[in-house]
């Protein structure tokens, strides 16, 4: 309890606390929001892809002086472009086309950063620093989460027909592939938004775990949107006092939080119901002699 008070009055004292604890709930939220129709279109590992792909654009945008923004998003819409266009002109399967050009933009942005002696620390790219968030930082995740809402809110329709049922979605006259292409690119502005948080290495972690928690609890779409932006705003807050308090760093102590919550539900959750089962094991019968 000490710790949480000493926690709470560095919240009202520290301005960067402040920053830090109202950027980490809204790329939580965000991150929950967008992660559920990733894996519903069983698309993580393309989540994972754009994560890392948007590094080379992120050593460009220093290189030149322009807005990471601009730079991850050309380098993230580029990645997905590549993926489709090698998985639909060849005989080679998604996944295979999503290793090759991840790993090799991941490398790109190694290279890139490594010319850009960017004052950034590379650490911090990988692995984020919620700490040091600046107010320009703050205004993009704000604005990147307005963004995700109106984008969720004008396409859920579209949006939920082709996450359950392409097929269908093409033959009522949906135009999936453009909307395949726009949920990539708002992927890719949570990814870069996140960056500051986690880091490009574990932002599939936060697009990923919170969403896929809350699909263990609920089968409408609609509570799992709630569940899954609850889960990560949870996670970005408990993580960030943990952070705070045992002087952990904040990327990794936000994703084990949410790990955590990930653990509770597959154990308890009703739709999983692990230990349910469990314990309803049939006990074997006893032979008769």
């Amino acid at each position: 309890m000490t710790s949480i008070s000493m926690f709470i009055a560095a919240l009202g004292k520290y301005d960067f606390l402040q920053s830090a604890l109202i950027t980490a709930i809204m790329v939580g939220v965000m991150s929950g929001l967008i992660g559920c129709f990733i894996i519903l279109r069983g698309m993580s590992m393309m989540g994972d892809a754009i994560s890392h792909a948007v590094l080379p654009g992120v050593a460009v945008a220093y290189m030149f002086g322009l807005n990471v923004l601009i730079g991850a998003s050309v380098f993230g819409v580029l990645a997905a472009g590549l993926i489709g266009l090698v998985a639909t002109h060849s005989k080679i399967k998604t996944d295979t086309s999503i290793g090759i050009v991840f790993s090799a933009f991941y490398a790109l942005g190694f290279i890139l950063i490594s010319m850009a002696e960017s004052a950034t620390n590379l650490h911090h790219i990988l692995f984020g620093n919620i700490l040091a968030v600046s107010d320009a930082d703050m205004m993009t995740t704000v604005v990147v989460l307005g963004l995700v809402i109106v984008f969720i809110v004008f396409f859920y329709k579209e949006l939920l027909i082709t996450s359950f049922d392409a097929t269908f979605a093409r033959t009522y006259g949906l135009k999936v592939r453009y909307l395949h292409y726009a949920l990539m690119l708002i992927l890719t502005l949570v990814t870069v938004s996140a960056l500051q948080t986690v880091g490009i290495i574990l932002v599939v972690a936060m697009l990923i775990t919170p969403a896929a928690t809350a699909f263990l609890w609920t089968d409408k779409l609609v509570t799992m949107l709630i569940l899954a932006a609850t889960v990560g705003a949870g996670a970005s807050v408990v993580g960030l006092y943990l952070s705070y308090t045992l002087n952990w760093a904040s990327g990794p102590a936000i994703v084990l939080v949410a790990a955590g919550c990930f653990g509770i539900s597959f154990i308890f959750s009703p739709k999983q119901a692990l230990l349910p089962r469990l314990w309803r094991q049939p006990k074997p019968r006893r032979s008769v002699a």
